[in-house]
């Protein structure tokens, strides 16, 4: 029998002696219990991704270093860890097998991916060969994450006589990924007729959550071992006689808990990693905000988030009434500022200018750019990070204010839908009841003027996200969206937003990705563009 450890750990990027530590440590565990295989993510050695830093000569010096010490560390235990290699003038994603203190085996990654947030044919080279290494009598095929996704690397190491394959991965979530992740598989074993061994990365890197769950398969695709999602776990499958066995089998995950669970991680690794020292919200008596104070809330305690209400005379009662019962649940630190003080001000400075020219958006946005200031400037005093409050749903039509609400350093929210928004808002007082009943079921309003609403000037909401999904995640045309039937006028209403916004998004801070496109990596349209789509 063969017992494979599989070490789902947050590693960070570019902590090199840090993450070797990590791997220490699970190798050391996964001794303990008999293992003689440690089975690490793709790359764990560096991070993933890296990005530019594997543009970077002494990078790869470094790694291979920190590879060799790691090496000389570990007895009593096979690893196979993921990491960049430089070899003979050329660049890989690797897995080296280590024995004994010596690297016997290295496997290169062939296939090499260049869509959604994928850039690796910018840095690496594709492997062409096998890697089958005999590891407590068992022929183990060596394959990293993008290698299964499409026929060939699997094949080949199954052609090298491989009974059991292990794959490598750092494959980012979004919402039910993980059953992708199953059914490719499942196409490689059908195609080989091996079972499988899926390690996958776990923890946030800037706007990626690597959600982990890792996964075995046996021969026939049934799951045989899962481990949970968005937390570090130390996994066992026993191999025997083309068998798998395990004992661990966490439960799968609902998509309001799996989008929750990605936004907690994010949250908490984004301050963390980066050193923050907490995180400051401006309250408005919304969902959105209402939201990513419970985020920030569950990702670093109540005593790492400050809250702050900025109520201008446009702020009607209900939402300071609201707002303060959060504040008492939650138990967070709590200020509110007035800025109506500041709106005098402003407006006694601009009134000159503005001479003869009706009031209009400029003065809503103004009121948005105090708010941002005041938050900014607790930021630049205490070290803590502004997350700003703003939706998928209003950065795609732009229904948000550059240097007002979209100022801050982090946006939690950014790839959540605002009908997602409510599902997340009911799931979290499933959990305990901290959002305000009147919060979800009052009208959302920016409350910039009198009596305002967000449907003054969107489509519902569920209109709203149905064209942006569709034109924005699936590539379709406003003639087919209409055709599916979507009303013309406000498909023509939410492109004509969608396009004209690029300049406002191109300056939205980095935020948490949890569908398969976010504003963000996988997103890269010219701000200047004269081309017309098809109605």
């Amino acid at each position: 029998m063969l017992r494979i450890a599989v070490a789902q750990f947050n590693a960070i990027v570019g902590d090199l002696a840090g993450n070797a530590g990590r791997i220490i440590e699970c190798a050391a565990a996964a001794r303990a219990r008999g293992a003689q295989v440690l089975v690490t993510p793709e790359l764990a050695l560096c991070g993933y991704p890296p990005e530019d830093l594997l543009l970077r000569p002494d990078f790869y010096r470094a790694c291979r270093r920190t590879l060799d010490d790691l090496a000389g560390r570990v007895a009593g235990i096979a690893l196979i860890v993921g990491h960049p290699e430089e070899h003979e003038g050329q660049r890989y994603n690797a897995a080296t097998v280590i024995e004994n203190g010596r690297k016997t085996s290295v496997y290169r990654k062939i296939r090499l991916p260049n869509y959604e947030v994928f850039d690796e044919k910018r840095y690496f080279d594709g492997g062409s060969d096998a890697c089958v290494v005999t590891l407590g009598g068992v022929r183990c095929g060596i394959n990293i994450c993008a290698d299964i996704w499409e026929a060939g690397a699997a094949e080949l190491a199954h052609a090298g006589g491989a009974e059991l394959l292990l794959v490598l991965n750092a494959s980012p979530c979004h919402l039910e990924k993980h059953y992708q992740r199953v059914e490719v598989l499942r196409e490689r074993i059908a195609a080989t007729r091996i079972p499988a061994i899926y390690v996958n990365l776990v923890g946030g890197q800037d706007e990626l959550v690597f959600d982990g769950a890792s996964f075995a398969l046996d021969a026939r695709g049934i799951c045989r071992m899962r481990l949970p999602a968005f937390e570090e776990a130390l996994g066992f499958v026993d191999y025997e006689a083309g068998c798998l066995r395990s004992d661990d089998m966490a439960e799968e995950l609902a998509i309001e808990a799996e989008a929750y669970g990605a936004l907690i991680l994010g949250v908490r690794d984004y301050i963390g990693k980066n050193g923050f020292k907490g995180a400051i919200i401006g309250l408005s008596g919304g969902i959105d905000s209402a939201l990513t104070l419970c985020v920030a809330v569950d990702a670093l305690g109540a005593d790492k988030v400050r809250a702050i209400m900025m109520p201008s005379p446009y702020t009607a009662q209900m939402s300071l009434d609201d707002a303060r019962a959060m504040i008492a649940t939650l138990g967070v630190s709590y200020d509110e500022v007035p800025i109506a003080p500041a709106m005098a001000t402003y407006q006694a400075m601009l009134d000159p200018l503005f001479a003869g020219l009706p009031a209009d958006a400029t003065e809503e946005n103004i009121q948005a750019r105090i708010r941002g200031n005041i938050l900014m400037a607790l930021s630049n005093k205490t070290g803590a990070l502004v997350l700003t409050t703003g939706n998928k749903s209003e950065m795609a039509v732009g229904y948000c204010t550059l240097y007002g609400d979209m100022a801050g350093g982090f946006a939690v929210i950014k790839d959540v839908y605002k009908t997602m928004v409510y599902r997340l808002a009911h799931y979290r007082n499933t959990i305990s009841p901290v959002i305000p009943e009147n919060i979800i079921v009052r009208p959302p309003s920016a409350e910039l003027k009198p009596d305002q609403t967000d449907q003054d000037s969107l489509p519902p909401y569920e209109t709203l996200d149905a064209i942006v999904r569709a034109y924005m995640e699936e590539d379709r045309s406003p003639r087919e969206i209409i055709a599916a039937g979507l009303p013309e006028e406000a498909v023509r209403r939410v492109v004509r937003l969608l396009r004209v916004a690029e300049h406002k998004r191109r300056q939205a801070p980095v935020g948490i990705r949890i569908t398969s496109r976010g504003f963000g990596k996988d997103w890269r349209y010219p701000i200047t563009n004269r081309y017309q789509d098809e109605f």
